[in-house]
């Protein structure tokens, strides 16, 4: 679970992000996209084209961290041709991780794997 104080924004960028890029090259988009210091204390929400994968990036006491959600089935409900970066309130983060309110219903179905390992 994700702890984020009370005092910290959180922000989305709505055009898809490469999600191979790791904290640095977040840390760039942070500054000259989203116009934010990256070591604010403040949350930095990225998505991929597709919509079924996420990555926050947050920096707290002298160290980054790095989240990544992937959606086994379904995807994220974005604005299409959506532009910018918008704050988030606490409750439609919340809505966003529980991913039954912000995905498409027909996805909803529990994921099983066999022979992985």
């Amino acid at each position: 679970m994700l702890v984020i104080p009370d005092d910290s924004s959180i922000y989305l960028r709505l055009e898809p992000t490469d999600m191979r890029k790791s904290i640095n090259g977040l840390s760039i988009l942070v500054v000259e996209l989203v116009k934010q210091n990256p070591q604010s204390g403040h949350l930095f929400l990225f998505r991929n084209r597709k919509g079924d994968k996420m990555k926050a990036l947050y920096y707290e006491q002298n160290c980054f961290t790095l989240w990544y959600r992937r959606l086994e089935k379904g995807k994220y409900i974005f604005p299409r041709n959506a532009e910018g970066v918008i704050e988030l309130d606490k409750e439609h983060f919340a809505w966003l991780l529980a991913s039954d309110k912000y995905a498409r219903w027909d996805a909803l179905q529990q994921q099983t794997y066999e022979n992985y390992f």
